[in-house]
């Protein structure tokens, strides 16, 4: 698709790519403005659409960061499963939280880490999420997927979107937080991804609708040379 129309939508984004040095480095320098010390309001809205009714759920964060909302479903009797290339991430979401837990390597990926909370609650990889499969991870009830796919670069979308279609179970529900804003006068990341794109990575596997539109603008966004910016929130529905 990045060939095709999607790819024109994107703009010049379509090319740019961020390397997993740079995402450390970002953790490395505290440049971590993506990072949401009260956990996100669309996710605390939007709860009940994730666990439809439904209690005890695997519920997955890729690329997860420091996340608090993993502290915030694990207390509500949910198991997490994150992933992450920094390990300077993943030890300070549990120094952050007090969570005590130990670190055994993954022996299918090479260099991997599993961080698991003492709990056994919260299960955290250190690695490349393209390395992960359901023979190492399982299959997952529910995705919270914020700075995420946005984080991906747009040459890689299909084989994220691939893979996470697979971490899937049937009937899962999947919240996808994607940003909004001119391609062509910021260069990302977070990416520009349009629901077009959206319809095109997913919509083979399942029902996709969007919940809502909220204007994120701040100075952040201004210093970046944009005049809107907007988080459009979505659930994906695997039905199949």
């Amino acid at each position: 698709a990045s060939g095709g129309p999607a790819g024109a939508d994107i703009g010049s984004q379509k090319d740019r790519v961020v390397t997993e040095e740079e995402w450390l480095q970002k953790w490395e320098m505290g440049n971590i403005g993506f990072h949401k010390e009260q956990g996100h309001p669309l996710l605390r809205k939007y709860l009940d659409v994730l666990l439809n009714g439904r209690s005890g759920l695997r519920i997955f964060f890729p690329l997860c960061g420091k996340a608090v909302e993993m502290k915030w479903l694990a207390d509500m009797g949910h198991s997490v499963v994150g992933v992450e290339v920094s390990e300077q991430a993943l030890k300070e979401f549990f120094a952050e939280h007090g969570l005590s837990y130990c670190e055994e390597p993954v022996p299918e990926i090479s260099g991997a880490k599993k961080l698991q909370s003492t709990s056994g609650n919260i299960s955290l990889y250190c690695c490349s999420i393209y390395d992960l499969s359901s023979s190492i991870v399982g299959k997952f009830d529910g995705v919270w997927d914020r700075g995420a796919l946005v984080a991906v670069n747009p040459c890689d979308r299909q084989r994220y979107a691939s893979l996470m279609t697979i971490l899937m179970k049937k009937n899962s529900s999947y919240l996808l937080v994607t940003v909004s804003y001119d391609p062509n006068k910021h260069k990302g990341p977070p990416f520009y991804v349009p629901e077009s794109e959206i319809k095109t990575l997913f919509g083979n596997h399942c029902e996709i609708k969007c919940l809502q539109k909220v204007d994120d603008f701040s100075d952040k966004h201004r210093q970046w040379g944009l005049d809107y910016f907007l988080e459009v929130l979505y659930i994906l529905k695997f039905v199949a």
